[in-house]
């Protein structure tokens, strides 16, 4: 959607009911012709638009795509989704980011996709990722700060992801599974895959890709006992645009606050009221290995606490956690 077609939409979404075509003509300097053109173009991409000779234009339903003029609007940050660039198909979310934050794309910039051909979580497992029904997000981040604070960037997305599905109600308790997922009633809603390049004494720029379920309701078999959708939960659908600005105006504010901070500080109480495994025997599966026991909470970090059967703490900085049954 060119610049000159969004901002006809955002007029026609002010108006409280028609539009003269004379008047957006004025506005705009355009011919009556050019107008219908743009109107035909916000048409062809499924809205709904009255037209009324001698009234004008009125904007009906909206589809459900989230386009940097639907999300826009919503937004209540300063650099988060100000540039969004949506893409109808892609393999990959975090992929095309890093592509951008490799030519100097500024932070805040998200990547959006309706849908993913090669779609990947944490140890490059499958993200199943079908169009029209869930959020496939990916924000550019350039933090200043040391690399060793890096691996708690998940917690931050996951905190501000966990805020704004709260905001939406539904009836249904969401929680946050370290390190980087979201979790209902026990399945998984939303995981979050952070990419990075950077060097010895400094990060060149954070991927954050964040896969969550929406309006998912035909899970595959293979899935079923393991993820769930937020329009499973509470039995009603959500706006797609609505849901990742309320991600973004969540997360903005918790990053600025950790830069400021230099730590997790003041939202580990937050983590420890709303974390899925505190006091749950758990194996987590690292790279040099597994290591099981009970977990007694968050570190100041963000390190998982682990206590093992011959009563010796663990400081888990990374690691996939499975409840043990």
């Amino acid at each position: 959607m060119n610049q000159q077609t969004a901002d006809i939409l955002q007029r026609l979404r002010a108006s409280d009911g028609f539009l003269s075509g004379g008047e957006l003509c004025r506005e705009f300097g355009m011919t009556r012709s050019a107008v219908w053109k743009h109107i035909s173009q916000l048409r062809g991409r499924g809205y709904t638009i009255e037209a009324v000779t001698g009234r004008g234009y009125r904007l009906g339903k909206s589809p459900d795509v989230p386009v940097a003029a639907e999300v826009s609007p919503l937004l209540s940050t300063s650099r988060f989704g100000r540039s969004l660039v949506f893409e109808e198909t892609t393999d990959s979310t975090n992929r095309q980011a890093k592509m951008l934050a490799r030519q100097g794309a500024a932070e805040g910039c998200v990547v959006v996709a309706d849908r993913q051909t090669g779609g990947r979580g944490r140890m490059r497992r499958e993200w199943v990722s079908p169009g029209g029904t869930n959020l496939y997000v990916s924000v550019i981040l350039r933090p200043a700060v040391s690399p060793v604070r890096l691996p708690q960037i998940p917690l931050l997305a996951a905190a501000a992801i966990h805020q704004a599905l709260a905001g939406f109600g539904g009836g249904f308790d969401t929680h946050i599974k370290w390190p980087n997922d979201i979790v209902a009633g026990g399945r998984k809603l939303c995981g979050v895959l952070c990419e990075m390049e950077s060097e010895p004494d400094m990060a060149h720029f954070v991927i954050v890709g964040i896969g969550l379920n929406v309006n998912f309701r035909h899970i595959p078999d293979s899935l079923r006992d393991v993820a769930t959708s937020m329009a499973i939960c509470s039995g009603r659908e959500y706006s797609r645009s609505a849901v990742l600005a309320a991600i973004l105006n969540r997360f903005e504010p918790l990053y600025d606050e950790w830069l400021r901070c230099g730590d997790l500080g003041p939202l580990l109480p937050y983590l420890e009221e709303h974390a899925w495994l505190t006091g749950r025997e758990v194996t987590v599966d690292r790279y040099s290995g597994s290591l099981t026991g009970r977990v007694t909470g968050l570190g100041g970090d963000g390190e998982l606490l682990l206590r093992d059967a011959d009563g010796r703490l663990h400081r888990v900085t990374s690691g996939e956690a499975t409840i043990r049954k």
